[in-house]
Parts: C-alpha cells; structure tokens; sequence
C-alpha cells in the first residue's frame, strides 16, 4: 500500500525548515549506509544527533501524532526519529531495501521497520530528476510530491532516488513499526476507517449500519494488533 499524505508540514512551516536546513551542516551519507548501500548511496545528510535534527524531527512527529491520515494507514506503535538528507550533483540512491530491524536510537529497543516515510521539502521545481521510485506488485511507481506533503509505504520494497541532474532535493525520512505487521490486514482497516470516516460526514452518528461497521473496524484492530 502506497499511500500520499498531504500537508504534513504547511507551506509556512516548510518555509522555516529550509531557512535552518539551507544553511545546516551536511555530511557524507555514505557514512551512515550498510556494506551493500554505500556502492549506490550518493547523498549528503545532517547528523542525527545535532540538536538542528532532533528539533525539526520532533516537530515532524508532534505534527503526525495530530494527523488522523497518518494514524488511520500506519497504526504507528514506534517510529523511528526522522532523518534528513540531500540529493544535488548528480546524486542519487540506487536501488536498495531498507533494513528489517533498526535500534532506536538512545533507548537500546528494536524497531521492525513496517513503514517507510519521506517527507519532501523542496517544491518539484526546485530540482531535476530525484523521483522516488518503489517497486510494487504493480510495477514501479515514481513519486515526487510538493513540499510539505509525505508518502508513506512498505519498507520491504525495493526502492531508489534517481539521480538529481539540477538544483537540491531536501528531504526527511524515517520508519515506523505498525501495530499491524502485516501489510494486507493493515491496508484492510485503513479502506474500513477511511470509509467510516467518510459515512460520519453523511449520516447520523448512531446510524446502525455505521456502528456495525465501526465495532468490525475496532474488532479486526482488537483481533490483529500487538501491542
């Protein structure tokens, strides 16, 4: 399931991000890539540790933990502190899968990383090239978006950024371990919570069909989530 989320940052807020990120230290991303990443990995990143990326990632998670989209497709139960990187030059990230298994960092747990985020932060004009593209059963899907809107999909897919031929592409990214670890299931109560939500605007709140369908949403969720 590959799912778009729009303005998870505002315009005024991608505004103020690029004011700290166009001016922030970058580094060679190669350094935080495994042995197989760093032959296609060509990118430049923030330290994680600096206190510029743990600020703007915290405003990233207080902003999707307000988010009924976000919630409603990841089911979040950790997410992984949001990352931040580069593509100018003719960099790019070839075609690679993200690790299964992450260690949160600071705490010593384990994420599965269910998920995989990018949040854009530079508008599609701003740069040539840098599409992200993810294998799907239904062929490879290539997604640029606008600044301030995320595309949410499953970490387990083969994915790459194409090389960027003019201008910058600044992003953020991060994993998230859903409730639900199975794909189909969670993709399942997503359609079931999009479509409540979209029956709460129409009919009246104790509608008996749209209670029914709220209890088998909250039901399958109760069967399937560990927590």
């Amino acid at each position: 399931m590959l799912i778009v989320i729009a303005n998870v940052l505002s315009k005024d807020e991608v505004r103020q991000f690029r004011a700290h990120l166009d001016h922030a230290e970058w580094q060679d991303g190669v350094r935080t890539a495994g042995t197989l990443a760093q032959q296609v990995k060509r990118n430049l990143q923030i330290d994680d540790n600096s206190e510029l990326a743990i600020k703007l990632g915290n405003h990233i998670l207080r902003n999707l933990g307000q988010h009924p989209a976000f919630i409603s497709a990841a089911l979040p139960q950790k997410i992984y502190p949001p990352k931040f990187n580069c593509y100018q030059d003719g960099g790019g990230y070839g075609l690679h899968v993200d690790s299964a298994i992450m260690v949160l960092p600071g705490t010593g747990q384990n994420l599965r990383s269910d998920l995989a985020a990018t949040v854009f932060l530079a508008e599609p004009g701003e740069y040539e090239g840098g599409e992200l593209e993810i294998d799907t059963d239904f062929g490879a899907q290539t997604v640029k978006l606008a600044a301030g809107d995320m595309v949410l999909y499953p970490a387990s897919s083969l994915h790459r950024v194409t090389p960027v031929t003019s201008g910058a592409r600044t992003a953020s990214f991060f994993w998230i371990e859903s409730m639900v670890s199975d794909g189909t299931e969670r993709a399942m109560l997503y359609d079931l919570d999009q479509a409540i939500q979209k029956l709460t605007l129409t009919v009246d709140p104790q509608n008996s069909a749209l209670l029914t369908l709220t209890g088998v949403y909250h039901n399958l969720l109760r069967r399937w989530a560990i927590t």
